[in-house]
């Protein structure tokens, strides 16, 4: 009986949910440069960005706003993870080794990358079906945006043409945050 109360009041004091991966981080996906599988929940309690991108769009310099971005906010908890996709214009057409030579040569991307992957229809990876199923918004072009917050819920989806150094983008990252986790 007393095994069952103190189970009770870690369940209702958060004790075991806090140690659980949101569902929006409770994914693995190889890195980009090498293919090491990499567990998002590394990421739990973070303001977390997910982007599709792509090396030959008309929105690829957005890499340089997404890099300052993340070098900006790193440090105070926030994480951008890149999934290069091949869905929009075919403007992604070389392998991992290729993009990831790209990403730092071209632009210096430091923030986490993953492997090409399919971010819409059928293929979808499985990442990307839960962020559009949740917000009802899935990418229509390359360098489409999600934020979630340290709690990992899904709290908002961005177009292509979101700038991310854009005052309204930085000050919705900001207030995330500033959110106790």
């Amino acid at each position: 009986m007393k095994l069952i109360k103190i189970l009770l009041l870690f369940v209702s004091t958060g004790v075991f949910a806090s140690n659980m991966c949101p569902k929006p981080l409770n994914f693995t996906f190889s890195k980009l440069q090498d293919n090491t599988p990499q567990n998002l929940c590394q990421y739990k309690g973070k303001v977390v960005m997910v982007v599709n991108t792509a090396s030959y769009c008309g929105f690829t310099p957005q890499y340089e706003s997404l890099e300052r971005l993340y070098s900006q906010y790193k440090n105070k908890g926030f994480v951008i993870l890149g999934f290069p996709s091949n869905n929009f214009g075919h403007q992604e057409p070389g392998s991992n080794q290729e993009i990831a030579e790209f990403c730092s040569k071209t632009y210096g991307v430091k923030f986490p990358m993953f492997g090409k992957t399919d971010v819409i229809g059928e293929n979808a990876n499985p990442l990307f079906k839960l962020l559009s199923l949740s917000t009802k918004d899935s990418p229509s072009w390359n360098f489409h945006k999600y934020l979630i917050d340290k709690k990992g819920k899904i709290v908002g989806s961005y177009a292509s043409d979101t700038d991310p150094e854009s005052p309204e983008f930085t000050k919705q990252i900001s207030l995330l945050l500033a959110e106790k986790p």
